[in-house]
């Protein structure tokens, strides 16, 4: 294995994870309270899963996110 190949490869993708992921919450957040679903001042549970097909993994990385 390359080390340096698979650390930027990892990177990239922890990158668009990252990247992505925040898009898509930013978005539902939005949607949720122009909806009036929320009012803007709750703390949300959120709950990723990290699996890798190939490999025995399976990660569950759980947190709160407030919006005031």
């Amino acid at each position: 294995m390359d080390e340096e190949t698979f650390n930027m490869e990892l990177r990239k993708f922890l990158k668009k994870v990252g990247v992505t992921s925040q898009r898509e919450i930013e978005g539902a957040v939005r949607s949720a309270i122009d909806s009036g679903k929320l009012g803007g001042s709750e703390t949300l549970k959120a709950k990723i899963v990290l699996s890798i097909e190939g490999l025995d993994l399976s990660h569950e990385i759980t947190g709160d996110i407030s919006l005031g």
